[in-house]
């Protein structure tokens, strides 16, 4: 059972990392393509500002931990098929340059493993629901948000020469990309601090396996993150960042809308706002879907015709298989994990 409790946190942050990897695109997509940072800076100082925004509330970690399943049910095996599971969705189009949603890939991953083992009743439907409706929401909210943020900052930017308005949004734009990458840090890192802490929740209530636990490894009270959990996470997700998923770069950065720093100061700085307001309620919604939007918001404002709704739809399509693909995954891992 201890070789099993070190299997899942392991998986956990091969999940971490590779969340930081495709998600490095929603703080570094728009300043790489409007080459106001190279895209080794550009990672870099993203991955950093991840580390940081890891240590920024619990609210979303504890979501995970104890308010989508129920905690006094799951076992070990049903968390390493969930980690599993959401790892290859997410890391599957990572590399095909599809950005998918992190939070879908482990809701549907966790969800899927609790089911196969345990039945619907360990599903807490009201907060789930309220994830599912945020993460509808929220990409939405980018949308809109940015596009009057951009219409605003259209006003403004035209009292101002061309020189002024170039070196303005430059700088703006480093604060912008940031903001995504501290509140990427805040939401995402947070998840899988959440089944961390389940995992040693969990095997902590085992008296067997507990027994041979050493102390800093137990965790009798669920609301508890251990200093260590934060640092790792927060070190795996921003080295994944900073290894960066470039293809996925190259999709939103590139491929979706025309982007300059005025315009990519906007959507960032939408995202980050969204990020910021679902944090502190606690709800892990989508980074990846919410940049995606508040592109979108800022190309129909600048010119709707220069965005490419064709590859939106296609992201959209990946979306909504998500949390589908995922579970049906880690549903199969998990009648074979069950067996260990």
């Amino acid at each position: 059972m201890a070789t099993l409790l070190l299997a899942v946190i392991v998986a956990a942050l091969l999940f971490d990392f590779a969340n930081g990897m495709g998600d490095s695109a929603n703080a570094i997509a728009t300043i790489v393509s409007t080459r106001v940072l190279s895209p080794m800076s550009a990672v870099i100082f993203a991955g950093i500002l991840n580390f940081i925004g890891s240590f920024i509330s619990i609210e979303v970690a504890m979501t995970i931990a104890k308010k989508m399943v129920d905690p006094d049910r799951v076992t070990l095996q049903t968390l390493l098929a969930a980690m599993l599971g959401a790892f290859a969705w997410k890391i599957f189009c990572t590399l095909r340059g599809i950005p998918v949603s992190g939070s879908h890939s482990l809701l549907g991953g966790l969800f899927g493993a609790a089911v196969a083992s345990q039945g619907w009743s360990v599903l807490k439907w009201p907060k789930i629901i309220e994830a599912l409706v945020a993460m509808i929401v929220s990409p939405a909210l980018g949308f809109i948000i940015a596009y009057i943020l951009l219409v605003i900052v259209y006003w403004i930017a035209y009292t101002l020469s061309r020189e002024q308005v170039r070196r303005t949004f430059n700088l703006l734009q480093m604060g912008s990309s940031g903001y995504v990458a501290f509140t990427h840090g805040t939401n995402d890192a947070q998840k899988v601090m959440g089944v961390i802490v389940l995992a040693l929740y969990v095997a902590t209530k085992n008296t067997a396996v507990a027994a041979g636990m050493p102390e800093w490894l137990r965790v009798t009270d669920i609301s508890y993150i251990p200093l260590w959990v934060k640092f790792a996470c927060g070190i795996v997700i921003g080295c994944g960042t900073a290894i960066g998923g470039w293809k996925v770069v190259k999709t939103l950065g590139m491929k979706l809308a025309h982007i300059r720093p005025i315009e990519g100061f906007a959507a960032e700085t939408a995202t980050g706002l969204t990020l910021t307001v679902a944090a502190i309620l606690g709800i892990p919604v989508s980074s990846t879907h919410t940049i995606t939007g508040a592109i979108l918001g800022v190309g129909a404002a600048y010119r709707a015709k220069s965005v490419k709704w064709g590859v939106g739809q296609k992201i959209v399509y990946a979306w909504i298989l998500t949390i589908p693909g995922a579970f049906i995954i880690a549903a199969a891992l998990s009648l074979v994990c069950n067996r260990l």
